[in-house]
């Protein structure tokens, strides 16, 4: 009898695939990504291979792990420019395994170091993903682009809010700036969220599958190109992107020759990125500092926060 992982009851599940006709026999199951995000594991019944994807043991934010989301925009999304791993079942009945989840495609691949053809092929993805007339694929209703740079500026403050400890030289100068001259956006686009080296899958050097849909939705596209062009220049943010990496403005002009996007206001967008991730390394430093966090590697996250400020208040 295999063991069941962590959040999936292996017997139950089974029996639900087989009337999907997805699985046949006994399943076994790996827990590949755990932690606060949602929980992905290598589902299989010796024959068949899928990936399972259900939200984090004990979430209490329904929205911010919702499968539903994760799933339409990945179904959205085949056979167009956007390598996606292709999805086949979405459960919303919590009775099954203990929360939705849904069943995707195994597609192989890792996340090899960083190297400058693989970074301009990441930038194509992107720029493929902003090309893409929402209405065209069914998302038309995926977000609210109206006034979508404005509410990304009062969340992260709010955030900071909510994760405050210490002071933070320059951090709410940056909130400031960014508040006060917020860009008109171009016309909106499907955004990723977070899209890094870290949330692809890649295979003889080329992009096989973008996966962690679960921040997506319709926004300023420049949003995606300034936290990616920021996530290459601050590599211990993005697990696996260490390796050769261009000059974002080697980058940036690749994608704004491939986009055909007005790039003149970029800086905003990259101040905007450093706010982000310097209140998300400043939360994570908030519960390591109150005990909070489980594992290694948080003792040293406290100390990028100071430089990522720095760096968005050159930008802005």
């Amino acid at each position: 009898m295999n063991p069941d992982p962590p959040g999936l009851d292996l017997a139950r599940l089974a029996e639900h695939l087989r009337r999907e006709g997805l699985t046949r026999g006994p399943l076994t199951a790996e827990l590949i990504v755990g932690g606060k995000s949602n929980l992905t594991y290598v589902v299989g019944d010796g024959e068949d291979t899928y990936v399972v994807r259900r939200p984090p043991l004990g979430h209490v934010l329904a929205t911010a792990h919702d499968m539903g989301r994760e799933y339409r925009v990945m179904s959205a999304l085949q056979d167009t420019g956007v390598p996606v791993p292709r999805t086949y079942h979405l459960c919303r009945d919590a009775e099954v395994v203990g929360a939705p989840f849904y069943v995707m495609e195994y597609v192989r691949g890792g996340q090899p170091p960083l190297t400058p053809a693989l970074a301009h092929g990441l930038v194509d993805v992107l720029a493929a993903l902003h090309s893409i007339t929402p209405e065209s694929v069914g998302l038309g209703d995926f977000g609210r682009p109206e006034g979508f740079l404005e509410r990304q500026v009062a969340r992260w403050k709010r955030q900071l809010d909510a994760s405050r400890s210490r002071e933070v030289p320059g951090i709410d100068d940056l909130y400031e700036r960014l508040a006060r001259d917020v860009p008109a956006s171009g016309p909106p686009a499907i955004v990723h969220g977070d899209f890094k080296l870290g949330n692809t899958l890649i295979a003889d050097g080329e992009v096989r599958a973008v996966l962690d849909w679960e921040m997506s939705t319709l926004g300023d596209p420049l949003t995606d190109l300034a936290l990616f062009l920021l996530y290459g220049e601050v590599a211990s943010l993005d697990r696996g992107s260490a390796g050769e990496v261009p000059p974002s403005s080697e980058l940036a002009a690749h994608y704004g020759e491939a986009s055909g996007r007005d790039l003149s206001r970029l800086g905003w967008y990259v101040g905007l990125a450093c706010f982000k991730l310097a209140v998300i390394a400043e939360g994570i430093h908030f519960r390591y500092t109150k005990g909070l966090t489980v594992g290694e590697g948080f003792a040293e996250v406290g100390d990028q926060v100071a430089p990522i400020v720095a760096r968005g208040l050159m930008e802005v």
